[in-house]
């Protein structure tokens, strides 16, 4: 029999209580379905470290309001045995935002193990650029069936400015990551939601790039500039964003003008990939091999049920000179998007094969 939790009603600081009466009290295989205004994962996760006890759970989809989570509650966790928490079923905002929340929420010496269905290095520069180097950050597994990375928390740390949704200091990214880092985040921001960025000088070629992109859809603030160091805000703006969703189908807004590129190589479209059946966690790999298939000149439309603007940043990054990038639909439900390699390009690299660094590059005593 599966147990429902419903939080609907429930005052937010009364969540996490009510949540661990229930499952405190559980025995091995006990299922429950928790129905709530918000994630729980952050939560779910909590109750693994406080009371060293395996849960597993899934959401019962990933665009649902209010949100449900099916819940089944394990066995203890052994002495050197991580908790764990399984992102890939979530849409990419809200993994952030449930991984920064579980983030917060660690005292020292506590970890988790990520598991994501891609490299989720872009967490690793954000959260050195939140919380400074008490991060321990260690892969286990690459690829395959999943990404997995071994995340804590080794000092006290203050996460700085509440009123930006997230920071990242570009002093301590490797160049070639820099751009692609900061435009696949903020492809994840929240309307009205801001992001910091830290360089040693004003990025003004970065500042291009988002008025190439995203035409009017930002705001860009220098809010500290001094020798050897800028702050950046950068804010999503929401009116911008919606006129942009509001475009008729068939025509680009100025943010997606840069990635139709007609005149620099057009593609034929051999076939047709609707992945809005596919769990999140599969539709990644699916969309990967299906670009891998395709010879110069050929390309697919991808059927997804929300913007995929954050793979595009992925495929920019690691397809070389032949990825082209149309948007032919934007509805709600139904986003149409032309992927193809173009005639005549000098590159045709692979992408959603690479991976990060190695293991260990970035580990820490925990």
């Amino acid at each position: 029999m599966t147990t429902e939790i419903d939080l609907r009603e429930t005052p937010e600081s009364d969540h996490r209580e009510r949540l661990f009466d229930a499952l405190s009290a559980a025995d091995a295989g006990e299922e429950f379905d928790v129905v709530a205004d918000r994630d729980v994962d952050a939560d779910l996760l909590r109750h693994q470290i406080e009371h060293e006890r395996d849960l597993e759970w899934e959401h019962a989809d990933p665009d649902a309001e209010p949100r449900e989570h099916h819940v089944v509650a394990g066995e203890p966790l052994g002495d050197d045995a991580f908790p764990s928490i399984d992102v890939r079923d979530l849409k990419p905002q809200r993994r952030h935002e449930a991984l920064l929340s579980a983030f917060d929420q660690l005292e020292p010496d506590e970890g988790f193990v990520l598991v994501n269905d891609h490299d989720p290095k872009p967490l690793y520069h954000e959260l050195r650029s939140m919380h400074g180097e008490v991060i321990h950050w260690e892969y286990r597994s690459r690829g395959g069936d999943g990404w997995r990375v071994e995340v804590g928390k080794t000092g006290e740390s203050t996460a700085g400015d509440r009123d930006v949704v997230t920071r990242f200091d570009v002093r301590d990214i490797p160049k070639q990551e820099r751009h692609p880092t900061i435009h696949h985040r903020y492809g994840m921001l929240p309307e009205d939601g801001t992001m910091e960025l830290i360089a040693p000088h004003e990025p003004r070629p970065l500042q291009q790039e988002f008025r190439q992109r995203y035409g009017d859809a930002f705001e860009w603030q220098v809010v500290e500039h001094e020798q050897g160091r800028c702050r950046v805000h950068v804010t999503k703006l929401a009116a911008a964003e919606a006129a942009s969703a509001d475009d008729d189908g068939g025509a680009a807004s100025a943010a997606d003008e840069t990635t139709a590129s007609p005149d620099d190589g057009a593609v034929e479209v051999t076939q047709e990939l609707d992945v809005r059946e596919r769990p999140p966690a599969q539709r990644h790999e699916q969309i990967f091999a299906a670009y891998a298939d395709l010879n110069l000149g050929e390309g697919f439309v991808l059927v997804n049920d929300h913007d995929p603007k954050p793979l595009y940043h992925q495929f920019e990054a690691e397809a070389g000179d032949a990825f082209r990038w149309e948007y032919r639909r934007k509805e709600p439900g139904e986003f149409r998007v032309l992927i193809g390699k173009a005639e005549g390009a000098t590159a045709d690299a692979s992408v959603g094969s690479t991976g990060g660094h190695s293991c260990g590059e970035h580990d820490a005593p925990f």
